[in-house]
């Protein structure tokens, strides 16, 4: 189950568990739509990878198994990068040129 990271990690904007600006990596490192695309340019300062759009955990239990963000809410822990300025432009200029699928 993912966490729902409730910011940007990098601009520290709020990213609700409806947002659909929220893109997330497979390690599920959390930027909002503008900083993944613009500042990092599709690659992740931590692990490389590409983004792509956080799924939206629907707010009702809908099948009756306890889901939802009634029974499994978001997290609510604030995340901030570990990676200087310097170190995401490094990382970006390394693989921004490779899909994140030959990474």
């Amino acid at each position: 189950m993912l966490e729902l990271r409730p910011n940007c990690e990098l601009c520290d904007c709020d990213l609700p568990p409806n947002s659909l600006e929220a893109r997330i990596c497979s390690y599920e490192c959390t930027y909002c739509a503008e900083c993944a695309e613009k500042t990092l340019e599709n690659v992740c300062p931590s692990c490389g990878g590409g983004f792509v759009q956080r799924p939206i955990r629907p707010v009702g239990d809908w099948g009756g198994l306890g889901l939802g963000l009634a029974n499994r809410p978001a997290g609510t822990k604030r995340h901030h990068s570990q990676w200087t300025q310097e170190q995401r432009r490094e990382r970006t200029e390394l693989l921004r040129s490779t899909p994140p699928q030959e990474r």
